[in-house]
């Protein structure tokens, strides 16, 4: 297993670990009922912290920011020399945690996509995995959620018996989830971006050699050019460039240069 603790990449503070590890960390929480607060972040997810010091502070707050993307991988290995073998990609180690629960004996919630896509990924992780248990599901309903549906959430969550926690509604909101109501589930939460469709069927993952390249973005990019466009076109540039200008010594910002959220930032 590999984990080499916390590297600042452009202020963010990324897992340089393995999947063994990671998993290794879920399943540990899960058995002793304890917080730990994951996601798994490619460049979009970085920037999202790297351009704003109060997400950076709820970023850097989690328990485990995995290193999702190829490029998060190769610039972690390139500034902190850490020879990751391969990134720790969310959607490989949701299949990767489930596994070792149906093993353990640690049930699973899931919250996040639409009714449909749960019920089609709830469906498959039983095929594939037999001894999975479901705790329980609940879809998202793609707003903001106030502070008493956050409350009445963490109750079901917790009276669902559930030991693990996968959230999938999407970069930023996932890690607003995960800060801000965390401390209140002892149990392991996992951010997983677009894994409740990957997984479900309903949303195709870009080919093999693509995801190895660093070009799952593309593949994104051209299944849905007017939602991303701005993402990819604006972002992937600016995060080269900081990246080039840490690289070189030339800006290197401080990952405890942050900015609490206000109460009106608060909630997913």
């Amino acid at each position: 297993m590999i984990d080499h603790g916390k590297k600042n990449l452009i202020g963010v503070h990324i897992n340089a670990v393995d999947y063994d590890s990671a998993v290794a960390k879920f399943i540990e929480a899960g058995k002793n009922s304890k917080r730990l607060t994951a996601t798994a972040l490619a460049v979009h997810g970085v920037m999202t912290g790297a351009l704003d010091r109060v997400h950076r502070h709820r970023l850097n707050s989690l328990d485990l920011v995995l290193p999702d993307g190829m490029p998060v991988r190769w610039a972690v290995n390139l500034l902190h020399r850490t020879a990751l073998p391969d990134r720790v990609y969310g959607p490989n180690l949701m299949l990767k945690v489930c596994e070792a629960a149906a093993q353990n004996g640690l049930p699973l919630y899931f919250f996040g996509t639409t009714q449909e896509t749960l019920h089609r990924l709830i469906s498959n992780l039983k095929s594939k995995f037999p001894g999975v248990i479901i705790a329980g599901s609940e879809p998202s309903r793609f707003r903001k959620l106030n502070e008493a549906e956050s409350d009445t959430l963490v109750q079901r969550i917790r009276e669902s018996g559930a030991k693990i926690t996968f959230v999938g509604i999407g970069c930023p909101r996932q890690e607003i989830w995960a800060y801000e109501l965390g401390d209140r589930l002892s149990m392991p939460v996992f951010g997983v971006g677009a894994a409740f469709p990957f997984h479900a069927g309903t949303l195709p993952q870009a080919p093999m050699w693509m995801q190895n390249y660093g070009l799952e973005w593309l593949f994104r990019f051209a299944s849905e050019p007017r939602r991303l466009w701005k993402r990819y076109v604006f972002l992937n540039p600016a995060y080269l460039t900081l990246v080039g200008l840490q690289w070189c010594g030339f800006r290197k910002v401080d990952p405890l240069a942050t900015q609490e959220p206000s109460e009106q930032e608060r909630f997913g």
